[in-house]
């Protein structure tokens, strides 16, 4: 059971709940919850069941829990009165002899300890924290300790989660109300958790008007019946006058202290109570557990859909097509390709056929070329600009797309994410130039043949390689007209040059690489700035090896639940 509780402890510590789906606010106060009552109950209880029970005192605001408390131990050891400090800290009241199990943080470790050596001292201010105040006494017997707990229902908020976690860490509960508040709502939502945890729970119903004491009871009763504790005893505690030092009269409680001395006479009686208390408490961890997982499959499920959206947004397949398509060679591409091959023989050939293409692609080998070097920076510059402006757009898209959902968009918030990152332009621009030099590499590793030799040299290894890259953007997919025209027939201009110089099957290989290494180079781009917006997502494997952990922990609690029974 230790093990087991350890465990999910751990697991649902893990439980990432990151996106704003509609569980996920409630999800995290149960994963907070169940946390609690893991370090503040469940560990310790199931270390230590030897331990003495732990009977927290709960209620509303001036129903007279501390009075209930100073009747019980026959002294004033907590102020009484309806209206509390803002920093109310409860006050554990134990038998000597137990100091020990209380002095060290076993239960409720998150909360320091300041002991009290006088009845009703009170400690040295513990600033805005709050504190465990721990009494002994010898009016409580060996093996019950009572805690007097913050209202349930307090004005300030740390006071009211206190007093609701330290109910989750009781072994049993003596809930106080008043004839003319015990149907408030806040008191039966706690009495119907304890209800269903099996926690053994005594009512205290305070203050009756002696006129209506059979009325009132009957009524409450009824309701403890329809919340599921129709076993719970309910005492009774008429309205009287309160003595100099705000004591009941003697006696008064006679009734609950014979109950409580019953529940803790033997260690046997004691650890039937810690057992069906815990018991209750894992069936309670386990469907929190399940609400929590539940939770986080959901968180799974966006992340994924979150991720695929963000992947198709930057996904390169419909750029890199456009890019290979021919709308490159366009402006000032295209005018510099021109003036490199020769706007007239050549494009005449081109228009009027290209039987006779490869001799006259042979016959400019061998002449005097112009410069290449203005083709490629045409090229660089062209697919710089069209990288950096899908960039943009992908950028904006996503942003948009993420922003416009509930669940994504505080993930967003003060990251610059709706264009492209600054460094990308440089990213872009070295890319391509890598490109460039690998395009010029394969060219120089083709020419070393010595077949080829005379033509590479004839023409310039530059020179080749500027007809290669032009091959690799000069398909016709996605142009009409005129477009297909210019596209087709500098694609086959650059083909022929190329066959002319390595024939053939070398053209096709070395387009097909030059065409690969750009698509990688491209894709590696692009995926860093999807990037950019997936490491601000959930990992979905994340998620989902979080949700696997908490069902295996549950699993193994299940099966230490059946010995404990």
């Amino acid at each position: 059971m230790d093990d087991a509780l350890r465990a999910l402890r751990e697991a649902i510590a893990g439980a990432a709940l990151p996106l704003e789906l509609p569980e996920a606010a409630a999800a995290r106060t149960a994963r907070q919850q169940l946390g609690d009552q893991l370090e503040d109950y469940l560990i310790p209880r199931a270390a230590s069941l030897e331990a003495p029970l732990l009977a927290v005192v709960g209620g509303s605001t001036g129903a007279g829990k501390s009075t209930l408390v100073n009747a019980l131990v026959g002294d004033v050891l907590t102020p009484a009165g309806a209206i509390r400090p803002t920093t109310r800290d409860p006050l554990l009241i134990h038998h000597p002899d137990d100091a020990h199990w209380f002095a060290e943080a076993r239960i409720l470790p998150h909360l320091p300890r300041l002991t009290t050596s006088s009845p009703g001292q009170e400690p040295p201010s513990a600033g805005t924290s709050q504190v465990l105040r721990l009494t002994a006494s010898e009016a409580i017997g060996p093996g019950l300790a009572l805690l007097d707990a913050p209202d349930i229902d307090s004005v300030v908020d740390a006071n009211r989660h206190l007093a609701a976690q330290l109910l989750a860490a009781a072994d049993l509960w003596l809930f106080v109300t008043t004839a003319h508040r015990y149907a408030d709502a806040v008191p039966w939502d706690l009495l119907t958790a304890a209800a269903a945890r099996d926690v053994v729970v005594s009512v205290v119903l305070d203050r009756i008007p002696p006129q209506v004491q059979a009325e009132v009871s009957d009524d409450l009763a009824g309701m403890l019946a329809d919340h599921g504790l129709r076993e719970a005893p309910l005492f009774l505690l008429t309205e009287t006058e309160l003595d100099v030092r705000g004591m009941l009269p003697h006696g008064a409680v006679d009734d609950l202290r014979g109950w409580l001395d019953h529940l803790t006479e033997d260690a046997a009686a004691r650890s039937q109570v810690a057992r069906r208390t815990l018991a209750g408490a894992v069936r309670g961890a386990t469907t929190s557990a399940g609400t929590i997982t539940a939770a986080v499959d959901a968180q799974t499920r966006a992340a994924q859909d979150l991720h695929q959206q963000v992947a198709e947004i930057f996904d390169v397949t419909e750029l890199l097509g456009r890019v290979a398509d021919g709308a490159l060679l366009r402006g000032e591409v295209l005018s510099r390709w021109q003036d490199f091959v020769g706007t007239g023989e050549f494009f005449r050939s081109v228009e009027a056929g290209v039987g006779r293409l490869r001799d006259r692609a042979t016959a400019f080998v061998t002449g005097k070329p112009r410069p290449a070097r203005r083709v490629e920076r045409a090229l660089e510059q062209g697919l710089h600009s069209v990288l950096t402006e899908q960039a943009d757009q992908a950028a904006y898209r996503a942003y948009s797309q993420l922003w416009q959902q509930p669940a994504s968009r505080p993930m967003l918030t003060g990251a610059e994410l709706e264009r492209a990152a600054e460094t990308f332009s440089a990213d872009a621009a070295t890319a391509i130039r890598d490109w460039q030099r690998y395009v010029l590499e394969l060219v120089r590793t083709e020419g070393k043949d010595k077949r080829f030799t005379a033509r590479v040299l004839a023409f310039g290894v530059n020179g080749i390689a500027v007809v290669l890259m032009v091959l690799a953007f000069a398909s016709t997919g996605g142009l009409v007209g005129a477009e297909v025209a210019i596209a087709g027939g500098t694609a086959v201009v650059a083909q022929k040059l190329l066959e002319a110089i390595f024939g053939d099957q070398a053209v096709r290989r070395l387009a097909e690489n030059a065409r690969q290494d750009l698509a990688e180079r491209v894709t590696g781009l692009f995926e860093g700035e999807r990037a950019r917006f997936t490491q601000l997502l959930p990992n979905p494997r994340g998620t989902q090896a979080s949700a696997e952990q908490i069902r295996r922990a549950v699993t193994a609690l299940g099966r230490a639940a059946e010995e404990l029974a």
